[in-house]
């Protein structure tokens, strides 16, 4: 039982981990690491609605796995960005070791599975993570417009919508991006 309250105290200071990329740019109020992952899994719940825009091809109770673990790492290693100049493949084994710790401490098949999901999204095996992924950009550009209309910040976080431009896949997520720039050009922000 000790394994699973630390494996639980691990994951709970996601709550207080503020994503870095907001901190870096003084926003007033910055969410953390798990109100991302919340919300990444809340739009993953969306798919299958009976509207045009379901997808059977994908399997939402996976997506919303994917989802909830794809930044459990960050728990220990923190929230690392390009800004942080730590390279891509020493991020890599840094996640990769912090997951091995979580899913020993979670252990059994949980601990599999956790690891197996983290696993798949870092590799992009799947419809599924390839969904993610684009969740996980999406997600990130529609704070960004949260802030700049909250703070009143026109254009100062242009830059999280260009390092996604040209870089969705899915038909469902590259329509919830065009609504949104399309809210974002009507409010005056771009």
């Amino acid at each position: 039982m000790s394994n699973i309250l630390k494996f639980l105290t691990l994951v709970g200071q996601l709550k207080a981990t503020k994503r870095t990329g907001w901190v870096n740019r003084d926003v007033k109020s910055p969410e953390s690491v798990s109100d991302h992952m919340y919300r990444m899994s809340i739009i993953c719940f969306l798919l299958g609605n009976q509207d045009s825009n379901s997808d059977p091809k994908l399997n939402k109770d996976h997506c919303i796995k994917v989802a909830l673990v794809h930044d459990l790492a960050e728990c220990i290693v923190g929230d690392l960005t390009p800004s942080c100049g730590i390279p891509k493949e020493e991020k890599h084994l840094q996640e990769k070791k912090a997951m091995e710790e979580l899913s020993a401490l979670a252990g059994g098949e949980a601990g599999r599975e956790l690891y197996e999901l983290w696993e798949e999204y870092e590799n992009q095996s799947t419809p599924e993570a390839n969904f993610v992924k684009d969740v996980d950009r999406f997600e990130m550009i529609l704070q960004a417009f949260e802030y700049e209309t909250e703070e009143n910040r026109t254009k100062q976080l242009q830059e999280f919508f260009d390092s996604t431009r040209g870089k969705f896949k899915h038909p469902l997520v590259k329509g919830w991006v065009e609504e949104l720039y399309k809210m974002r050009n009507g409010s005056g922000n771009e």
